[in-house]
């Protein structure tokens, strides 16, 4: 072929032959090219562009919402909703002649934020009697802090996570006069209000609940290391700090602020399952007490049945209180036919029980392998729970008696399968034990297949921990669990948190909201 430099010596049908020729050469290396890039797909197992699907954990497998048609009117609707506190006029330079054709308008949001120090001139009066009268302070007013200031440091704190330090700082900055001590007062002192309403939100929730998701994470009060549980559902989230994560401890936050135990026919049944032995369970319901007030009357009673100086490997003295707090959750009425999702932590395991998918699949996930054949076991039958997993979603939207068996069918030939790798076959058969836990959304379709809900539930605590770290006293644990439960609450029933405090302390013009333990019933009954 010519070079570059010979071109010039070429005649017209010379070169046309040379361009003809050249563009044979480039039709053959796009066809070489085309080919090279196809087999490279199908050697990587792709078909054109990879199709990248979500998760498959609710509610990430949801379909996007189709988008409304029409043109885009930006936010002109949401300003069309908004109050406006101030009209101000901007005026334009104009030239000499021009015509004046009306306004338009433009709305801006901003915050105004300064202290406000108000003098409250109190009357005083004195009567014929010779007694003194002042005038009561306004609503809301408590202590020289206002209510707008109380709410800005609750808000902050709970929900903001912001820590009392800092907290100190931005209200020094704004221009308030005050201390960490007095910021500390404000976050504990005179909370009995919302610590009644924390612990009602919780009664309401273990009456109406047909499910509860719970969890619990590390806790420090007091300089010691304890545990906080968390209790909810998709209407309400709660919150208690205790120093251990036992059985006893779970059932005596079930109590929801009952101090009483009670042998009933469900605390009697609750002992034959846990195994106490026949003469104790006898004495128990034959005794003509079977009500009592608190925890000194319950251990005075075992210890005239002789049940506390009773040793064993069951420990008949814990299951009998165990029982007894059962008897007393079912006596006031909650958890009637609900049931109990959790992550397969024993202290949990009471009730009508199911276990989280997820924290099932997870023992095969971190299984260790040492060959390419148990991985390439562990890798099968990771894929096969997550089919099945996929088919128990499609089962809940639509159940079937005839599915419903098909699938029960199914559970045992996956976790029934011998695959040689040891430790996967023992773990299979673990899972297997569980299939009453793990199958309990076949009669019950309407509970969820994980946890998920109470781990983004639990997280404030575990950001708060971070954060904060422990308390100190027990109004200050107490009066954490409770705003923080009260928060998460709001966030499930739609009702925003700066309202809810606004109107719980009186702030003039904030928007009315009911009671909380109110709105959760009324979720359920809708």
């Amino acid at each position: 072929m010519p070079t570059p430099e010979n071109l010039d010596g070429l005649t017209s049908a010379e070169l046309k032959a040379l361009l003809l020729e050249l563009f044979g050469r480039v039709r053959d290396l796009e066809r070489q090219v085309a080919a090279r890039d196809a087999e490279i797909a199908r050697l990587k197992g792709l078909q054109g562009r990879p199709d990248i699907r979500p998760s498959g954990m609710e509610p990430g497998d949801k379909a996007p919402a189709d988008p409304v048609p029409g043109p885009r009117r930006g936010g002109g609707g949401k300003t069309a909703r908004r109050t406006i506190h101030e009209d101000r006029v901007i005026k334009a330079t104009v030239p000499a002649g021009s015509r004046f054709k009306g306004y338009q308008s433009f709305v801006v949001q901003d915050l105004v934020l300064r202290a406000h120090v108000l003098r409250l001139r109190r009357e005083r009066w004195l009567t014929p009697e010779g007694q003194s009268i002042t005038a009561p302070l306004p609503v809301g007013m408590v202590g020289h802090f206002g209510p707008e200031l109380r709410r800005f440091v609750l808000a902050q704190y709970h929900q903001g996570q912001v820590t009392v330090a800092r907290l100190v700082t931005q209200l020094r900055a704004i221009g308030i006069d005050i201390s960490q001590r007095q910021v500390m007062r404000l976050l504990i002192a005179g909370q009995d209000g919302f610590l009644s309403e924390s612990r009602d939100v919780l009664r309401a929730g273990l009456e109406t609940a047909r499910w509860i998701s719970v969890d619990d994470t590390g806790a420090r009060h007091a300089g010691a290391n304890g545990g906080c549980t968390q209790i909810g559902n998709q209407h309400f989230a709660w919150f208690g700090t205790s120093t251990n994560k036992s059985r006893l401890n779970f059932l005596d936050l079930l109590r929801a602020g009952h101090a009483d135990y009670v042998i009933n026919d469900v605390a009697l049944a609750y002992l034959r399952e846990r195994g106490l032995a026949a003469p104790l369970i006898a004495s128990l319901a034959d005794d003509a007490v079977r009500h009592f007030a608190d925890t000194a009357a319950w251990t005075a009673h075992l210890d005239r049945l002789g049940i506390h100086r009773l040793e064993g490997s069951l420990g008949p003295a814990r299951i009998a209180t165990e029982g007894a707090l059962w008897g007393s959750i079912a006596a006031h009425g909650f958890l009637r036919e609900a049931v109990i999702l959790s992550d397969d932590a024993g202290q949990f395991d009471v009730g009508r029980h199911a276990l989280c998918w997820v924290h099932a699949e997870r023992l095969v996930y971190r299984l260790d392998t040492f060959t390419d054949d148990q991985h390439a076991a562990q890798q099968h039958l990771r894929a096969l729970i997550w089919w099945f997993y996929a088919d128990l979603k499609a089962y809940r939207a639509e159940p079937s008696a005839q599915r419903r068996s098909e699938l029960r069918a199914r559970f045992d030939r996956i976790f029934r399968r011998r695959t040689g790798f040891v430790m996967l076959d023992r773990l299979l058969r673990r899972l297997h034990e569980r299939k009453a836990d793990l199958l309990r959304v076949l009669d019950r379709p309407e509970i969820p297949l994980h946890t998920n809900g109470s781990e983004n539930d639990i997280r404030c605590q575990v950001t708060k921990r971070k954060i904060s770290g422990g308390t100190h006293s027990s109004a200050g644990r107490d009066c954490r669990d409770a705003f923080l439960s009260l928060a998460k609450t709001c966030a499930k029933l739609g009702v925003s948190f700066w309202d809810y405090l606004g109107h719980r302390l009186g702030v003039a013009g904030t928007t009315s909201v009911p009671a909380l333990p109110d709105l959760v019933r009324l979720r359920v009954i809708a």
